[in-house]
């Protein structure tokens, strides 16, 4: 059994020179002001790396430091501790010994916490040095509320059972905690932002009712048999977004506000009137974190360099292009944060507004009082802004209009619907816009994408099947058996699919004269060839595949883009790709 010490950790960090005095008393007169514990301080504050400070504890205790990004779990292992003693104590059962259990912990200096996680557990315990965040994540992920959703689900459907009680008055009587649709309602939420769910899917079918959740693009299923609480479900979100309950011929559109484990979460609720019932789909966003800094995008240096470069000219248009869920509208409002001072004025026009910022005017455009993208971009242009963002420009008249303030003096920021950066100028021609006028006004366009990361827990090496063996090959030639390609073997982490997380894929298009004088001319051959050959030009499936190169994602999700652009890479391109790859790789190591 490990003997539990105390040990002073800002003193032996000095004595070891890792930091200095100065340092200390820095960080201690912080974790004065936050309340945060010394290590967590000393990572903020830059001084030492957090993989650094947990390998330097570990030493001192004379116990082992555990990466829980690449530790095996064992669900029925982790659940001999109780979700509840897990977060109080940040304590992860992590195996079963003969001689007791390995037990890691965020802070093995917690004497009081061993000692209360021994009398639990009943057993001897040795410790070990894990991660907060991670383990955190793990407990997320483990301890779902599928259990709990379908017990609820079950005590409603009960309800309303009893006496053929009728929905909307069993509504008017739910405004208490402890009613079962408000208590399932909020179970839902608590699993989705537990998950890390982007959106939640409510679906009735002939004989059931499933629920399913996006998270990282794919959909997760929980079916229930209760069909008949989803009309109360329905019924109660509309409620809570100010729509008609009666009506449930028309689709509608709301959103609300709720928190959830202390996060401010706006819900956009889209309703439509299926064959058997009522199909809601709610998109959440996550308000506490805020609108995200354009370096949080994911954008290479330079590629960034030259967006920044686009989004400060004083007048212009600047597109961003991609289909739906592709990160569009986040890359749009961290240039809008950006770009955000009190020497401009800036108006939106969205449908619907995402997230609330200080000091910019937001309209949401409304079609059922005919309050169009158009018409609301008329009456935003008397009223003297700098920069103005059009949420998407779906006809000819709105861009139209977009184009030419674009050309009388305005900065105009804008998404299309489009495959890639090159098509997306010859898409606004297509809708009616003059060749001139886009030659004069567009000033650049970003095509972007989000691919899947390799869960980094269970990545192996990928050996390709025959397919993507040779695409690459026919790309790149021989020099494709040397590339360490890596996949996801699947794992608990990972709902077994081998991806945690996605990163976004970028291509940037400067619309430079050659270009602009194609665009005059309507040569639509030339614009593409031209484009295609511009100085520092990479599609899409080039930046993917160097993801593919340094294991950030794997071929099948490479091959999945490319299936979707259309898009056949040169050998020059590729291999241009590898090379690059190459010095990153090189340059990290």
């Amino acid at each position: 059994m490990t003997v539990r010490k105390k040990i002073r950790i800002g003193e032996l960090l000095v004595q070891h020179r890792i930091i200095t005095d100065e340092q200390l008393r820095t960080a201690l007169a912080e974790q004065k002001r936050s309340g945060s514990k010394l290590g967590h301080t000393l990572v903020e504050l830059g001084y030492l790396s957090k993989a650094g400070f947990l390998q330097f504890l570990a030493q001192q205790l004379q116990v082992p430091y555990i990466d829980l990004k690449r530790y095996q779990i064992e669900e029925e292992v982790v659940r001999l501790l109780p979700e509840i003693y897990i977060r109080r104590f940040r304590a992860l059962v992590l195996a079963e010994k003969k001689d007791g259990l390995l037990v890691g912990m965020a802070d093995p200096t917690d004497i009081f916490a061993f000692d209360e996680l021994r009398r639990i557990l009943q057993r001897p315990i040795h410790s070990a040095v894990v991660g907060e965040d991670e383990l955190l994540d793990i407990v997320d992920r483990i301890y779902r509320r599928t259990d709990e959703i379908s017990h609820i689900a079950g005590e409603l459907s009960e309800e309303l059972s009893e006496g053929g009680i009728d929905i909307e008055s069993l509504l008017i009587d739910s405004e208490t905690e402890d009613a079962p649709v408000v208590r399932l309602i909020r179970t839902l939420f608590e699993d989705a932002v537990q998950i890390g769910a982007s959106d939640i899917h409510i679906e009735p079918d002939e004989s059931v009712l499933r629920i399913r959740q996006r998270v990282d693009g794919l959909l997760h299923e929980q079916v229930m048999k209760e069909k008949r609480i989803g009309g109360a479900l329905v019924s109660r979100l509309k409620l809570m977004s100010g729509l008609d309950i009666s009506e449930r011929r028309l689709p509608q559109d709301g959103r609300f506000n709720i928190r959830v484990r202390g996060r401010s979460i706006d819900i956009r609720l889209s309703t439509m009137p299926l064959q058997y019932g009522e199909s809601v789909v709610m998109r959440l966003l996550d308000q506490t974190g805020g609108v995200l800094e354009l370096e949080q995008i994911g954008m290479s240096k330079d590629m960034l360099g030259r967006f920044r470069n686009l989004i400060h000219r004083p007048h212009g248009l600047v597109l961003v292009t991609g289909p739906t869920g592709s990160g569009k509208t986040t890359t749009l409002y961290g240039a809008l944060n950006e770009l955000n001072d009190p020497a401009k004025k800036i108006i939106t026009v969205e449908d619907p507004v995402e997230y609330r910022l200080p000091r910019i005017n937001q309209v949401q455009v409304k079609s059922r009082i005919d309050l169009s993208f158009a018409r609301v971009l008329r009456s935003a242009l008397r009223q003297d802004p700098d920069i103005v963002m059009i949420g998407e420009m779906r006809d000819q008249e709105t861009a139209e209009i977009g184009l030419r303030a674009a050309m009388t003096g305005h900065l105009v920021l804008s998404t299309l619907h489009t495959n890639d950066a090159v098509s997306t100028a010859l898409r606004l021609i297509d809708m009616g816009a003059e060749g001139f006028v886009v030659g004069s006004s567009l000033l650049g366009i970003l095509a972007q994408r989000l691919v899947r990361r390799i869960c980094e827990r269970c990545e192996e090496k990928d050996p390709l099947n025959l397919r993507q063996r040779n695409w690459v090959e026919a790309m790149v030639g021989p020099k494709a058996r040397q590339i360490p390609f890596k996949r996801g073997a699947g794992c608990p982490r990972c709902h077994n699919t081998g991806y945690y997380g996605r990163i976004g894929v970028f291509e940037l298009l400067r619309i430079d004269t050659p270009l602009a004088d194609a665009l005059r001319h309507g040569d639509s051959a030339e614009f593409v060839r031209t484009a295609r050959s511009q100085k520092g030009f990479k599609p899409l499936s080039m930046a993917a595949f160097e993801y593919a190169f340094q294991g950030i994602t794997s071929m099948e999700e490479v091959m999945r883009l490319s299936g979707q652009i259309d898009e056949s890479a040169s050998v020059t391109d590729m291999t241009a790709a590898v090379e690059t790859a190459e010095e990153k790789v090189h340059a990290a190591v």
